[in-house]
């Protein structure tokens, strides 16, 4: 970009319109839970350390998480907060920590965009492919700062790979692969279970919101991704960390095709599958990612790769590789590349500065708004895909999904009667 007067004194107006320029960023979080509390013993920890950010008020609506994140935090009661508009209204905040129930992700962080403030919101992006495209429209309308939480994006092999595949290295881009999984005895999810958890205590009809009405279940409250009132399960947890870094490296676009395939094959106490694989096709390439929560296989055996018409780039832990086709050893030879930090926490607290620094540049954060939504297209039409046992379809320039998905060029009839290909 080219710098001129004008474009210095508007940076300079933004600058100047975060509080925490010349001091400390005042954070509001809405979900004290597992992760939420997460975040600030691990992810958050060095900026709160250094004095960038501190913690100045949080919500939630559970008393037992109230009462736990208040003592960690030191706070007065003044600033727990058991509504989250109330934390959002709150003229002393900054950014809005959103680490809660996907159903929830799309309301609060519209109503913190309106208010003026900047977004740092856990993946996945929404529960639905509507609500992710208002998130996109409202930070392109308000100008305000949203960083997605899929930590792998900062990931520093996939920044290698993306100029690598931008320099020609391994030619046309044909397609990609991933993975995430893990192996449990008792089933992914299977969150503690609080016993003083009742619904004297927790706000069981704000917990529902937009989703059907059911009798209490703190079941449901601490296990909420099995279950689809509130969650799109592994591919939503799981597959959007592996989605996003891929499209952040092969360039953000919407998908063209979506399939998906997998079920409940070990752990029967869910209605989300464990075992989960997608296909989302693209306009000249596609991504495969499968995972499981009850095998850690295919870690070992399905690793991250993107294969062009010339080379394979292969992501290791630290490094990635580099391996030419036979065909095509005469232009360059197979290397690696090491990559730092490795480390899963550094880069996840690479992720959460990445936030804080574009709140001062007003620049945007690796994972914005743009990509957070083209990738969250893919996920929710994956999930509903298996649920509807059918291929869906997604028009890239109208943003809209097709009803039917369109026929192969090429092809007539039932599958009898292939026109051969003319040159």
């Amino acid at each position: 970009m080219v710098v001129t007067r004008r474009t210095a004194l508007l940076s300079a107006a933004a600058y100047a319109q975060v509080r925490g320029a010349n001091s400390r960023i005042a954070v509001g979080l809405i979900g004290c839970g597992n992760l939420g509390m997460r975040h600030l013993r691990i992810y958050q920890k060095p900026m709160l350390d250094e004095g960038l950010i501190r913690v100045a008020a949080i919500s939630d609506i559970y008393t037992g998480a109230k009462r736990r994140a208040q003592e960690q935090l030191r706070l007065e009661s003044k600033d727990i907060h058991h509504e989250y508009e109330a934390l959002i209204a709150r003229p002393d905040l900054d950014a809005i920590l959103v680490v809660t129930p996907e159903h929830w992700h799309h309301r609060m962080t519209i109503a913190a965009l309106r208010a003026g403030k900047d977004v740092y919101l856990e993946k996945p992006m929404s529960f639905t492919v509507a609500e992710a495209r208002e998130i996109d429209e409202t930070v392109r309308r308000t100008g305000r700062v949203l960083q997605v939480g899929a930590q792998w994006c900062s990931d520093p092999r996939y920044a290698i790979a993306r100029d690598l595949i931008g320099s020609g290295a391994i030619g046309n881009v044909l397609w990609a692969q991933s993975t995430y999984s893990m192996n449990s005895v008792y089933g992914l999810w299977q969150y503690d279970v609080e016993e003083e958890a009742t619904e004297r205590n927790i706000d069981w009809p704000r917990f529902l919101g937009s989703a059907p009405r059911r009798p209490f279940s703190a079941e449901r409250y601490f296990r909420w991704r099995k279950y689809w009132d509130y969650s799109n399960g592994v591919v939503a947890d799981f597959h959007y960390h592996r989605l996003a870094p891929l499209l952040l490296t092969l360039g953000g676009r919407f998908p063209t095709l979506v399939s998906a395939n997998g079920g409940i094959y070990q752990f029967k106490d869910r209605e989300t599958p464990e075992t989960f694989t997608m296909t989302a096709e693209y306009e000249n390439f596609f991504i495969t990612i499968a995972s499981s929560a009850a095998s850690a296989g295919p870690e070992r055996h399905h690793g991250p790769a993107i294969y062009g018409h010339e080379g394979t780039i292969a992501f290791h832990n630290g490094y990635v590789t580099i391996t030419p086709d036979r065909q095509f050893r005469h232009k360059q030879t197979a290397r690696r590349i090491e990559a730092a930090p490795s480390d899963l926490n550094a880069i996840r607290i690479n992720h959460a500065r990445n936030f804080y620094e574009c709140m001062r540049t007003r620049r945007a954060p690796i994972l914005d708004s743009r990509l957070g939504y083209q990738t969250m297209v893919a996920i929710k039409l994956a999930a509903d895909s298996y649920r509807e046992r059918r291929m869906l379809a997604f028009d890239p320039k109208t943003e809209k999904q097709i009803p039917q998905a369109p026929s192969r060029p090429g092809y007539e009839g039932d599958g009898r009667n292939v026109k051969e290909p003319t040159n």
